[in-house]
Parts: structure tokens; sequence; C-alpha cells
């Protein structure tokens, strides 16, 4: 099943389904942000760095972790 069928699906649930699934997400959301700690960590190792493809990589790592995968 594709996320495009997941999402046709959750269309004809009823109302507090939907809202379930809703909560659901983002529960999921928030399960896999990274904390505080983390983020300042792969901030200070962005700022030390000097080589570009480090820094995007760190800067693609600090996005997810600040609003989830």
């Amino acid at each position: 099943m594709t996320a495009t069928n997941v999402i046709e699906e959750i269309k004809h649930l009823p109302r507090a389904e939907q809202s379930r699934v809703i909560q659901f997400a983002f529960e999921l959301a928030r399960e896999r942000q990274l904390p505080g700690r983390r983020l300042s960590a792969l901030a200070g190792q962005m700022a030390d760095s000097s080589d570009p493809a480090e820094v995007k990589k760190l800067e693609s790592e600090i996005t997810r972790g600040f609003y989830g995968e």
C-alpha cells in the first residue's frame, strides 16, 4: 500500500477516526525529533566545519531533528 492509498483511505474515515490519525502523525513526528542538547551539538559541529559537504549534511540532520523525520 502506498502513502497515496493510505491518504485516500483516511479521507473516507469518519471525522473522529481522522482526528485519531492526525494525533498519531503528530505523536510520531514528536518522537522523531532530536533533544535540544543533540541539536546544539550538531549546530556547534556545523559552525566549526569548513567542509561544505559536511555543513550541508549537518544542516539537513538539524532540520530533520528539529521538525522530526
